[in-house]
């Protein structure tokens, strides 16, 4: 059995910055990337920022480019976001995620590329 677990998640003022982790735990596993995602009350999950173990390429969605920075570490099924500039609608729960299923980075923006998911850390910005 796979397990993420996330950390770092807090409440912090706009403008401010949060490093979230995320290691992995149980059997071992491999994977093509990580990534994290976040849902907002109300809405659904979206896409924030991926790491490609191949190339260590990363991507991000438009809402945090510039502001966010992944890194990852394959041999330890390990990811970090550091979150700078934070304003009050990045306030979410924040997942990562390992992608397993599809090897190619187009897929690493899709949800449903992801197979394992840690149970989430609450990120606040308040205004």
């Amino acid at each position: 059995q796979v397990q993420l677990v996330e950390s770092g998640g807090g409440l912090v003022q706009a403008g401010g910055s949060l490093r979230l982790s995320c290691a992995a735990s149980g059997r071992t596993f491999s994977s093509y990337g990580m990534g994290w995602f976040r849902q907002a009350a109300g809405k659904e999950r979206e896409f924030a920022a991926a790491i490609n173990w191949s190339g260590g390429n990363t991507y991000y969605a438009d809402s945090v480019k510039g502001r966010f920075t992944i890194s990852g570490d394959n041999a330890k099924n390990t990811v970090s976001l550091q979150m700078n500039g934070l304003k009050p609608e990045d306030t979410a729960v924040y997942y990562c995620a390992a992608r397993t299923t599809y090897s190619d980075t187009y897929y690493s923006r899709y949800d449903y590329a992801y197979a394992y998911w840690g149970q989430g850390t609450q990120v606040t910005v308040s205004s």
